[in-house]
C-alpha cells in the first residue's frame, strides 16, 4: 500500500486517479456491501435494519470503504471533499423528487389521475384487450409513477377481466407488466426516472427525451405481438368495468378538461423548459384545477380547501372509495413519500463519495474497460451489472445506484454523454427486476397479480426486449450522444 497525503479538492480531481490501490482492496467495499445485502434481503426479509436497511448498509459499506482508504493513507479530509461534491451533484435531483412528490398529490386531489384512469378504462374490448390492457396500465403508470400502483390496481381488475373472457393469466399479467413498466420508466413522477439520471449526472428531462429513443420501438413491438396474440385467441363474454367506472365519477367530477393540466407540461418538457420550472408549474395548476373541479373532495379531506392541498403537496392523503382496488391507487405520500428514495440518493453519494476518494471506482472500472474497451463493452458490461444486480442484490434501486457510480467516469472517458449511462440503466436496470422471482419486484408483481413469474416472463415482452434494445442501438452505434454534442 502505498502512502498518499495529498488531499484533493473540488477543483482538483485527478489526484484521485493516483492512488494506489489494488483492485481486491478495491473489491472490499463492494463485496462486503453485496453480501450485507444478500444477507438482508435472504435472511432478515429487507428489514435487518429496518424499513430504511438499504440506506443504512449502504452507509455501512461507505465505512468499510473508509477503513480501506485509511489503511492506504487517504485522509478524512479528502473523503468529505469527495462526499460532499458528490451531495451537491444531487441537489438539483433532490429538489425535482421533491416537486414529483408535489406533483403526484396535486394531480390525484384535482381528478387528472382518477380521470386518466376513468378514460382509460373505457376502451377495453374483448378483441383488443391484450394491446388495450397494455396501454391502459403504461397511462396510469405514467399518471401515477408507480408499476407497483397500477398493478395493485388496474392490473387486478385486468387480471379479472381477462380471465373471464378466457385469456390464460400469464399472457394477461405480461401485458400488465410490459404496459406498467414502460409508464414507471417514463414518468416524470417514477422515483427510478429520476434516481437514473441523478446517479448518471444528466437532468430528469433530457434522460426521458433520450429513453424514447429504444424505448419507443420497444413499446411499439410489444403491442404488435399482443395484438397478434389478441387476434388469435377466442373469447367470450363481456369485459365490465361498469363498477370501476360508476365508482370513479361517483367519488370525482370528472372532465375532459382536467387534460389540460398534463397537456401543458408536456408540452413545458418538449420545448425544454427546466425540470423544477415545468414540475412546478404542474403542481401550481393542479392546484387551481382542484379549487375549480373537486370541491367536495378536498372538504372531505380537511376542514380547510386550502388546507387540503397543502396537505396533498407535503404529505399523505387518501381518498376513500367503495370500492377497495381504486383506494390504493386513490393516495398519495406527497413530499414526504419520496424521503425514502431521497435518503437512498443521499447515502448512495456518502458510499460512492468516498469510494472516489479512495481510487477504487477508478480502479474497479479500470479493470473493467480492460474487458470491455469498446463503447459496445461498455454498454453490455453495464446491462451485466444491472442484471447481475437484479439478481443479487434483489433489489431495482441498488441495480441503478451501484452501477451509476462505477460506470459514470468510464462513460465520460469514453467522451460518451451521462444520458447514455442513465438511459442503459433504466433500460437493464429498472425494467428487468420484476423477472427475478426473489427480487422485490418480481415477488410483488406475482403476489399482487396472483400469477408466477415463470407464467407471466415470456409475455413481459417490454420488460426483458428493453436491455437487448438498448444492446442493438450500441452495437450499431445509433444516437449514441457524445459529450458536448447537442
Amino acid at each position: 500500500m502505498q502512502e498518499n497525503n495529498n488531499t484533493p479538492t473540488s477543483e482538483d480531481k485527478d489526484i484521485i486517479n493516483n492512488l494506489e490501490l489494488n483492485f481486491l482492496e478495491a473489491l472490499i467495499p463492494v463485496v462486503a456491501l453485496m453480501a450485507m445485502l444478500a444477507y438482508n434481503i435472504f435472511y432478515a426479509d429487507g428489514v435487518l435494519l429496518g424499513d430504511y436497511s438499504n440506506q443504512f448498509i449502504l452507509l455501512l459499506g461507505g465505512l468499510i470503504a473508509a477503513v480501506v482508504g485509511f489503511f492506504n493513507k487517504v485522509n478524512f479530509k479528502a473523503m468529505v471533499v469527495e462526499i460532499i461534491d458528490n451531495l451537491k451533484s444531487v441537489f438539483i435531483p433532490i429538489l425535482i423528487l421533491f416537486l414529483v412528490g408535489a406533483l403526484a398529490g396535486t394531480w390525484l386531489v384535482s381528478g387528472i389521475i382518477p380521470a386518466m384512469v376513468y378514460y382509460g378504462l373505457q376502451v377495453l374490448t374483448p378483441s383488443i384487450f391484450l394491446p388495450a390492457s397494455v396501454i391502459i396500465a403504461a397511462l396510469i403508470s405514467i399518471a401515477t409513477g408507480s408499476s407497483w400502483t397500477t398493478s395493485a390496481t388496474v392490473g387486478i381488475a385486468l387480471v379479472g377481466i381477462g380471465t373471464a373472457l378466457g385469456i390464460p393469466t400469464g399472457i394477461i399479467a405480461g401485458a400488465v407488466i410490459s404496459g406498467a413498466y414502460f409508464g414507471d420508466k417514463m414518468s416524470p413522477l417514477s422515483d427510478t426516472t429520476n434516481l437514473a439520471p441523478a446517479m448518471a449526472g444528466t437532468d430528469l428531462f433530457t434522460h426521458i427525451r433520450y429513453m424514447t429513443i429504444t424505448t419507443v420501438p420497444t413499446i411499439i413491438i410489444t403491442l404488435i405481438v399482443f395484438s397478434i396474440i389478441s387476434f388469435n385467441i377466442d373469447t367470450s363474454g363481456n369485459a365490465d368495468v361498469s363498477g370501476l367506472l360508476n365508482t370513479i365519477n361517483n367519488t370525482f367530477q370528472i372532465s375532459p378538461y382536467l387534460f389540460i393540466v398534463p397537456v401543458a407540461v408536456i408540452i413545458l418538457i418538449v420545448t425544454k423548459t427546466k425540470p423544477l420550472i415545468a414540475l412546478g408549474v404542474g403542481v401550481l395548476l393542479a392546484a387551481v384545477f382542484a379549487f375549480i373541479f373537486q370541491s367536495e373532495i378536498l372538504g372531505s379531506l380537511s376542514d380547510s380547501n386550502f388546507k387540503s392541498i397543502i396537505n396533498a403537496i407535503f404529505i399523505d392523503t387518501e381518498i376513500i372509495t367503495d370500492n377497495e382496488k381504486l383506494n390504493e391507487l386513490f393516495s398519495s405520500g406527497g413530499m414526504q413519500g419520496m424521503l425514502w428514495t431521497i435518503y437512498l440518493i443521499i447515502c448512495a453519494m456518502v458510499f460512492g463519495g468516498i469510494m472516489d476518494a479512495i481510487g477504487a471506482l477508478t480502479r474497479i472500472t479500470d479493470a473493467l474497460l480492460k474487458v470491455a474497451s469498446s463503447v459496445f463493452g461498455l454498454f453490455a458490461s453495464t446491462v451485466i451489472s444491472c442484471l447481475g444486480l437484479n439478481a443479487i442484490a434483489s433489489d431495482q434501486y441498488l441495480a441503478i445506484v451501484i452501477p451509476g457510480k462505477m460506470f459514470k467516469q468510464a462513460y465520460e472517458d469514453k467522451g460518451l454523454a451521462p444520458e447514455n449511462l442513465s438511459r442503459s440503466l433504466e433500460d437493464s436496470g429498472t425494467v428487468t427486476s420484476v423477472l427475478i422471482p426473489w427480487n422485490t419486484c418480481g415477488a410483488y408483481q406475482s403476489t399482487v397479480l396472483g400469477v408466477s413469474v415463470a407464467d407471466y416472463f415470456v409475455y413481459a415482452i417490454f420488460n426483458w426486449l428493453s436491455p437487448f434494445m438498448t444492446l442493438l442501438f450500441a452495437a450499431l452505434d445509433i444516437k449514441i450522444k457524445q459529450l458536448g454534442e447537442k
